[in-house]
């Protein structure tokens, strides 16, 4: 039986990618999903393929940088699909990619503007649904979040301070039945990794793509992080890298 059944899910930045791969495991867990990204064209034609397949599915523009465009997703998928039981801050970005003196600060501001900014928008928006039927919470992290590294100080200083986001849920709405977690999902097979691929700074730019996972692996850890028997991990960073969260969530260790 599909453990998710009756269950709406909000995944933001899922027209492609970890969005795209999370979307069709949570569908396939039995949840109706909301789909937001700034492209409604490419999240309808996911929404339409995941319905083809038996699942439920409704797509709807939004950009995370954009408080209107928040509020205006919120309500139109709260009508069509129902109170919202899981958020999933998908939505990204990495540029500007350079060293700190040599960006341009709008750029950078408007990097954490996306990263941390976007997760709040939604979660002022959604967590009164949450908290009334304790709902869950996944920000995908990463493992720059927890260490510098070269060209890419926005986007370190973004996930560092999502991750402090997920610590803060935790303690104030854990004990009011919200699943909070942070999750860092590698160094996956998406249209980002070809911008950092393409900047040459630092070691990630120059791992092979061959070396890169598939973005069904965090997809399906995603899932399974909204699950009950994910409980012990609440509040905390889950890394895909750690083998034993791949065996408990079903993946072939890697």
């Amino acid at each position: 039986m599909a453990e998710l059944q009756g269950q709406v899910a909000v995944i933001t930045g899922a027209s492609r990618g970890i969005g795209a791969a999370a979307a069709r495991a949570l569908a396939a867990e039995g949840a109706a999903v909301a789909l937001l990204a700034r492209s409604e064209a490419a999240c309808k034609e996911l929404a339409d393929s995941i319905v083809a397949e038996g699942g439920k599915a409704a797509a709807f523009a939004c950009d995370v940088t954009s408080a209107s465009q928040v509020a205006a997703a919120c309500r139109a998928l709260r009508e069509e699909l129902g109170r919202v039981d899981i958020l999933v801050n998908n939505a990204g970005a990495i540029e500007p990619i350079g060293k700190l003196a040599d960006c341009d600060t709008d750029a950078w501001m408007a990097n954490i503007d996306v990263n941390l900014g976007g997760p709040l928008r939604l979660l002022h928006a959604l967590l009164p649904d949450m908290l009334a039927g304790g709902g869950t919470v996944i920000n995908v992290s990463s493992g720059a979040a927890h260490r510098p590294m070269e060209g890419w100080s926005a986007y370190c200083a973004g996930k560092a301070g999502l991750a402090m986001v997920t610590r803060s849920l935790h303690l104030e709405y854990g004990e009011e039945g919200l699943r909070a977690f942070g999750f860092i999902p590698g160094v996956v097979d998406t249209e980002m990794q070809v911008l950092i691929r393409g900047s040459g700074i630092n070691e990630v730019s120059r791992l092979p793509r061959e070396s890169l996972a598939s973005p069904e692996r965090p997809g399906r850890v995603i899932a399974w992080l909204c699950k009950a028997e994910a409980d012990d991990l609440l509040g905390q960073e889950v890394s895909i890298r750690e083998e034993e969260i791949q065996r408990r969530a079903g993946l072939e260790v890697a």
